[in-house]
């Protein structure tokens, strides 16, 4: 008997709904991904804003960091 992955079982589970249900469903999955991707920016944006208040971040020019590389 051959085993079949839980994303093959869920490909011949959508292959099985109406095309007006597969597209329900890619709109519903992709609005789902954007919210993700939005949270995590947001999630980075509230790390990078508090490390700039604790003074964690340093700005400069690219010579600056390249010296600052160079330093012991």
């Amino acid at each position: 008997m051959v085993k079949t992955s839980t994303f093959q079982q869920a490909i011949e589970t959508v292959e099985k709904l109406s095309l007006e249900e597969q597209q329900m469903l890619i709109d519903t999955i992709q609005k789902r991904l954007h919210q993700q991707r939005r949270a995590v920016l947001s999630q980075e944006i509230t790390e990078i804003r508090q490390e700039v208040t604790e003074g964690k971040v340093k700005f400069g020019s690219v010579g600056d960091f390249l010296e600052e590389l160079d330093q012991p």
